[in-house]
């Protein structure tokens, strides 16, 4: 008798067993899928769709694929060769302790992660309430009228206040800008870099002695400062006020619980990071910045702002508000690129403010100051002069010709200070500090003197005071009651989920939008996050310290290097508009070194994303349009014409692939032969990286640049609008100008000294380092076969909806063969024309399905954008596919007219439950139309918590933060 065949322990190992979990449709629905839009196989499919001259033709060499579990042995690898130290180094970043029902109920929870920016303010109203409490925290604080919903970090946020300023100013004052030289150094280069791209000139001296408030539009000052002194800017602020200049204060989010606010000194702008309310230092990000200012200047203020509205029943309703005030939204005319924000991290924050109430963040700050009272009372009884005369977390200590020693005999006893020059070291505490690290650091100073924990209660009772009286707080902060009503973990636990039930996330339904690449961000990739050894290490700890972080960039870099033919990449950018930012200066610098200074304009095609041409205004380059045919592609004959009639000054062509269109432009290597045969370099959008990836290297295409979106096609998710990562990528005859960093070295190698780069364009050296272990996870168990499958499923499910749709929706652009890339645009326009209903009137019924609508009226108006990504399984884009065409037998009904124009459910939605309460049923069609119009909708049903909302209202009342009635 012969034995059975079996399986062999080969057979049986786990593989790479991600990518069917990462891969929506199952094998086998594969054949009934590529049947459906005409092709033979995945291969076959590929070789319609994407041009075979722009296929590279060497292998991606990237390791095979790894299991989860193998994935996260290597990542705790890495781990252990980071060495977590106590960090006193403070300058902006701090050890901070997020309460662990965040950090599971938020953090972890893929309602709150994998949302998206909360333009669809009807299936967002749960984190656009946390985004308002945000705001109102910050408004509270800093005490100021208007807050927005963050931007991307403190220094990054400083440079858009002095953008800001210059506008408020409207050039009037000048092109000088003052800057405190008490700041932090990482802040003061980012304003530089973008201020030399501006024309501004910066100068740095002391506010009381060196600032003239006549020569200066604006002056940023640090509260407390870079040394810890904290400082009156009230007559500065009054002096700048009177010779029409603006004050900017960047603040300490935790030292303002006890401090006087800046709004109380007259500031017309305040700054700051949200880090140290509960976000990890994460080797420098991803952190959420913070922007107030007066009501006044609301309007000029970037980023975006939250504000209270009411919706369609009357009822209070939350929305983005002023969204043409988003900078970018003006192209060419912008001053500012800012098109996301950090929104989790600003949710994170904004949390730890409502879970411990006024009280509690009092007493964190009181600790920290506390403490440094101690140790400032200690180190001057052992014969140490103190420097600074005030401080709340800060004190500088004076150690003539011995920082770096003592700075070493402290690293002895696991603790990390830092070192201002030869001869000062500053010392920072924080929520974190323990009795036992103020021990061993006394030691360090002083062997001999406290011995035991219990001895500081003796020196607390003589400590010196560290803020001066005048100085204090005296008004009342967080008063609202969301402040105050949810200090019980139970009470916090059932809030959280009262506000996530409010939206709709990738936990609920798939997310449609095109060009926001709305995959699956596997549990398994977010794991790291969480893990102390990458969680807690300072930006500016030694190298030899974060070892494993040093790897996994390095591996990440050889990574995206090998899928995209780029030679070297910089991590820095914390967003794909601070990507292009920094693309743009790397050749505008390369022009420079080369003698070639006046080249600076900059092709860019009308279907352009509106952060590239802001991006080329923000480095000072010059727009040129460049128009495109019916079929969304660029106009070759336009370009040639553009490239021939600005050769002497052309420095780049900003270029999207495939385009934003949604298809491959066949003439993309001819495009970047005609610019670079006119002295140009080629700037390639890596926004739709996730239709080339394992078929395409954008650099042997001819690009030189390329920014690409790790939020977007590795795996990093939305968050609600952020945290985002733009990595930046160049040949090799640009490497050397990537960004580098002023406190820490070795951060772009190819550089000789820091002059010979851009500069800085964010805080941390790595930018937003702790979400890098997403992407390396990611491709490390996708594996180059996984990484391939990915784009051809992303392929297949975009033309599966295309064809499915088409008979019901005319889809706009196709490419070769009638294919479109990983996305298609449907067009509305005749209906619109012939029923009156608008693509918003479609966007709020899908909600009554369930459903959040795919982007809308961009690049097109009146179209709906669609890209399904390719973790969704064909059972859901069965779903939405079946949602869509029941709309369009609805549109039908109202064509015919079955339906009233202006009463039907389209124009009605989204249904709300409140309407089941409200007496008598007021519309002319049915409850079961209005809320279940799929029998499959019953099994999973959203409620919208409001109806539609009011957006003109909201614009001409604008009310950014609770009132203090309630809202909550």
């Amino acid at each position: 008798m012969t034995k059975p065949d079996r399986p062999t322990l080969r057979d049986l190992q786990p593989g790479a067993n991600l990518i069917p979990r990462h891969i929506g449709p199952r094998d086998e629905d594969l054949p009934e899928m590529l049947e459906v839009v005409g092709a033979e196989s995945l291969d076959d499919l590929i070789d319609k769709v994407i041009p075979p001259h722009i296929r590279t033709e060497r292998p991606f060499c990237l390791p095979s694929g790894l299991s989860e579990r193998n994935c996260i042995s290597e990542l705790l690898a890495m781990a252990r060769r980071n060495r977590v130290m106590v960090s006193m180094v403070g300058q902006g970043y701090y050890g901070s302790i997020m309460p662990k029902v965040i950090q599971r109920r938020v953090l972890e929870n893929p309602g709150w992660y994998t949302a998206y920016t909360p333009y669809q303010a009807e299936v967002s109203q749960g984190r656009l309430e946390a985004l308002l409490t945000f705001q109102h925290m910050i408004s509270d604080l800093s005490g100021l009228d208007v807050a927005n919903a963050s931007l991307l970090d403190e220094a990054t946020a400083a440079a858009e206040a002095m953008a800001m300023a210059h506008r408020v100013t409207r050039g009037k004052k000048g092109n000088v800008f003052f800057v405190d030289k008490d700041i932090f150094p990482q802040t003061l280069a980012v304003v530089k870099t973008r201020a030399e791209n501006f024309g501004f000139e910066v100068r740095v001296g002391d506010p009381f002695t060196d600032l003239d408030p006549d020569e200066v539009f604006a002056a940023l000052f640090q509260y407390p400062g870079s040394s810890g002194e904290i400082r009156d800017f009230t007559p500065v602020c009054d002096a700048l006020r009177q010779a029409g200049a603006l004050s900017i204060i960047a603040a300490d989010i935790l030292g303002l619980v006890l401090l006087k606010s800046p709004g109380e000194m007259g500031a017309d702008i305040a700054v700051g990071s949200a880090q140290r309310f509960g976000v990890p230092m994460g080797y420098g990000g991803p952190h959420a910045g913070w922007f107030a200012t007066r009501m006044d200047h609301v309007r000029q203020m970037p980023g975006r702002v939250i504000g209270v509205s009411r919706d369609a029943e009357g009822r209070l309703a939350l929305r983005m508000a002023l969204q043409t005030r988003e900078q970018h939204i003006r192209r060419e005319k912008a001053t500012s690129n800012i098109c996301t924000a950090q929104v989790l991290l600003a949710n994170l924050a904004a949390f730890f403010a409502v879970y411990h109430g006024p009280e509690k963040l009092r007493q964190i700050a009181q600790r920290t100051n506390r403490y440094a009272e101690i140790i400032a009372t200690a180190l001057a009884e052992y014969g140490f002069e103190v420097v600074n005369e005030s401080f709340f977390d800060t004190i500088t200590v004076k150690v003539p010709g011995r920082a770096q020693w003592y700075a070493a005999r402290a690293r002895e006893q696991r603790i990390n200070i830092h070192v201002v020059d030869a001869d000062h070291v500053s010392i920072t505490t924080d929520e974190t500090t323990r009795r036992s690290e103020v021990v061993r650091l006394l030691k360090v100073f002083f062997p001999h003197g406290v011995q035991h924990p219990d001895e500081l209660y003796d020196i607390d009772a003589r400590a010196r005071q560290g803020i001066p009286a005048n100085m204090l707080r005296t008004d009342e902060i967080l008063t609202h009651p969301v402040f105050n009503s949810y200090h019980s973990e139970t009470e916090m636990m059932r809030y959280l989920r009262r506000l996530q039930q409010k939206d709709i996330a990738l936990d609920r339904s798939m997310i449609p939008l095109g060009s926001c690449t709305m995959k699956l961000n596997a549990a398994t990739e977010m794991q790291a996050l969480s893990w102390r050894e990458f969680a807690h290490i300072h930006p500016f700890a030694p190298l030899e310290q974060a070892q494993g972080y040093q790897q996994l960039i390095e591996e990440l870099e050889h990574y995206l290097c090998t899928l995209t033919g780029f030679d070297a990449f910089s991590f820095q950018p914390n967003a794909g508009s601070q990507g292009e930012y920094a693309g743009l200066l790397v050749i505008k610098r390369y022009h420079a070194e080369r003698g070639q200074g006046q080249r600076d304009v900059v092709l860019i095609p009308t279907s352009a994303h509106g952060t590239n041409p802001a991006s080329a205004g923000m480095a000072g380059l010059k727009v040129v349009p460049v128009g495109c045919d019916d079929q969304g592609n660029i106009d070759l004959d336009d370009l040639k014409k553009k490239a021939a009639q600005h050769e002497e000054r052309l420095a780049a062509l900003m270029i999207t692939y495939p385009s934003t269109h949604g298809v491959f432009e066949e003439s993309v290597k001819e495009i970047c032969d005609i610019v670079h045969a006119h002295g140009g370099q080629v700037y390639f959008d890596g926004a739709n990286m996730n239709a080339l990836v394992g078929y395409v290297r954008p650099a042997e295409l001819g690009a030189d640049v390329c920014h690409l979106n790790l939020h977007k096609t590795f795996a990093i998710p939305h968050g609600g609008g952020g945290p985002g990562v733009g990595p930046v990528g160049v040949k090799a005859h640009l490497a050397k100008y990537l960004p580098a960093h002023v406190v820490v070295d070795g951060v772009n190698p190819a550089a000789a000294r820091y002059e010979d780069t851009i500069g800085q364009v964010a805080a941390a050296p790595w930018g937003s380092a702790l979400i890098l272990t997403i992407s390396w996870a990611y491709i490390r168990m996708m594996g180059p076969e996984g990484l391939k499958k990915a784009t051809q499923v992303a392929i297949l499910n975009a033309n599966y909806i295309a064809r499915k749709l088409e008979p019901y929706y005319p889809v706009v652009y196709k490419g070769r063969g009638g294919y479109v890339a990983h996305e298609c645009i449907i067009d509305l326009r005749q209906i619109r024309k012939e029923t009156g209903i608008t693509v918003e009137d479609v966007a709020k019924r899908l909600v009554d399905y369930g459903y959040h609508a795919p982007t809308m009226s961009w690049p097109v108006p009146d179209t709906f954008m669609i890209e399904p990504t390719e973790s969704e399984s064909r059972e859901e884009l069965d779903r939405f596919i079946e949602a869509m065409i029941s709309i369009r037998a609805e549109i039908d009904k109202v064509a015919k007219g079955e339906w009233d124009r202006d009463n039907n459910p389209l124009k009605n939605a989204p249904h709300t439950p409140h309407l089941l309460n409200n007496g008598a049923w007021p519309y002319p069609y049915t409850k079961q139309e209005a809320y279940f119009p799929l029998p499959w909708v019953e099994l999973d049903k959203f409620w919208p918590p409001v109806a539609r909302v009011d957006n003109a209202w909201g614009d001409r009342h604008l009310i950014p933060h609770w009132q203090r009635e309630g809202g909550n």
